[in-house]
């Protein structure tokens, strides 16, 4: 029997969804190959995340509470993993591939003399000899199976899988390490975010190039996502395109989701925006070109000019609704 050590990531004052997805997919290791999970919360001020967090599958989980981390710091991080690593002598040790992953992840592993993967979406299995870890390379193209040997340090991308909603007894416990950085953080502003947390949307409604402007997303997209109580997103070009900001962008360089229902409107489909929505449960395309990629992921497939479709579709809902 070994270990899983998930870290969490605090965002706002509250551990990231993306944490709890970490905690399924760990549950689910866990209980095909026998193995125990801990939790690790760094910051400052964090027992009752700490405490919410052991309760919510984590197990047993680990707490490096300190004035020094309460901010991110590469340096604060990869202290605290490494010895919580070491103290419950984990097997596999799963980051989210987030910013701050993508920065302390490799570090962790080098500090270990471990194997180390990135932005995986699935493990297909772990027992005390390594694990086999599923990625996509080449844009999406293909799926590449990645085998190791011995301890791992993973990431797992957001939205790969749905966050963990059981319980756990587990509590807590102070983990006292070495927290001296050799850099600091003078100051830290936070941008005002725009847009919406697409990976926690059920429902997504998104344009692509063929929407033809900016200027057609808040009078053609938007009314039909509020129609649907969901969100708004993007293909990359539109984003490109300075139309959207980033936060709206699916796809393998913006966000992975999966929602209960997407309507891709305008998307040709190109691979990239595929990896990042192709998993949801059911996809409902709209483009005028019947020869699009869009249609071979679609559920229903709609060949039409989207501003004769899209605005009544709309008003047929809002007529529903009364």
């Amino acid at each position: 029997m070994g270990t899983i050590l998930v870290v969490a990531e605090i965002q706002k004052g509250a551990i990231r969804e993306s944490s709890y997805e970490l905690v399924a997919v760990a549950r689910e290791l866990a209980e095909s190959g026998g193995h125990d999970v801990n939790g690790l919360v760094i910051g400052s001020g964090v027992g009752d995340l700490a405490t919410d967090f052991a309760s919510k599958g984590a197990g047993k989980t680990l707490v490096v509470d300190d004035v020094s981390a309460a901010n991110y710091n590469v340096d604060i991080w990869s202290k605290a993993i490494k010895a919580a690593a070491e103290s419950t002598g984990a097997d596999l040790i799963l980051i989210a591939n987030t910013p701050s992953g993508w920065d302390v992840a490799p570090r962790i592993a080098a500090g270990l003399d471990c194997a180390f993967v990135s932005d995986c979406f699935k493990i297909a299995s772990l027992d005390g000899n390594g694990g086999n870890f599923v990625r996509r390379v080449f844009n999406g193209k293909l799926d590449a199976e990645v085998s190791t040997s011995g301890k791992t340090v993973a990431t797992v991308q957001p939205g790969a899988t749905a966050a963990f909603e059981g319980s756990s007894d587990g509590g807590t416990e102070a983990l006292s390490t070495d927290l001296s950085a050799r850099a600091s953080f003078v100051e830290i502003k936070l941008a005002e975010s725009t847009g919406v947390d697409l990976t926690k949307a059920d429902i997504i409604v998104s344009g692509g190039r063929g929407v033809g402007s900016a200027e057609k997303f808040p009078e053609v997209i938007q009314p039909l996502a509020d129609a649907l109580g969901g969100a708004m997103g993007a293909s990359r070009p539109v984003v490109d395109a300075g139309w959207l900001d980033h936060p709206y962008q699916v796809g393998s360089s913006g966000q992975i989701v999966t929602p209960k229902l997407y309507l891709a409107i305008g998307i040709s489909g190109a691979i990239q925006h595929l990896v990042g929505m192709k998993a949801s449960n059911f996809i409902v395309a709209i483009n005028k070109d019947a020869d699009a990629p869009i249609f071979e992921v679609a559920n229903v497939g709609v060949v039409a000019d989207l501003f004769d479709i899209v605005p009544a579709l709309t008003n047929a809902l809002k007529a529903a609704k009364g």
